[in-house]
């Protein structure tokens, strides 16, 4: 059997030092979080890429259900930093936890025009598919 993805290592070993080495602009797109159901249908998108001012709303973990802001996007590490979701430290201080976007889903996303140009660019491409799925059909 061929590979699907020729592009792409099968490889344990490989595949993680892709993972683990990717510039930043790659680490952009794996770190995409899942839209909510309203979101999902009006933007007719399933995920995007994550950014700061988004607002969210836990949906594993310990963490569950709370809901808040993105105070900040942490490329390196894989993570993103919620509004009040936080751990005491032992001396009083407290820290943020971070949450791996997968684990959260967007209820609010912060629009400008690039984001939107994104969302008209996947939306249309995504008719013009339906589209042509019909024509081959009838």
């Amino acid at each position: 059997m061929t590979k699907i993805n020729t592009s792409l290592h099968s490889s344990r070993r490989k595949s993680r030092k892709a993972h683990f080495g990717a510039p930043s602009s790659v680490r952009r797109t794996i770190m995409s979080a899942p839209l909510n159901k309203e979101l999902r249908d009006k933007h007719n998108v399933r995920s995007i890429p994550i950014r700061k001012d988004d607002e969210v709303v836990i949906v594993r973990g310990r963490n569950k259900g709370r809901e808040g802001k993105v105070t900040s996007v942490y490329r390196l590490k894989y993570v993103i930093h919620v509004e009040r979701v936080t751990r005491e430290k032992s001396n009083g201080q407290s820290v943020p936890l971070g949450i791996h976007p997968s684990k959260v889903m967007v209820t609010k996303l912060k629009l400008d025009k690039d984001r939107e140009n994104m969302l008209e660019r996947i939306a249309k491409g995504r008719s013009e598919k339906a589209e042509r799925s019909k024509k081959v059909d009838d």
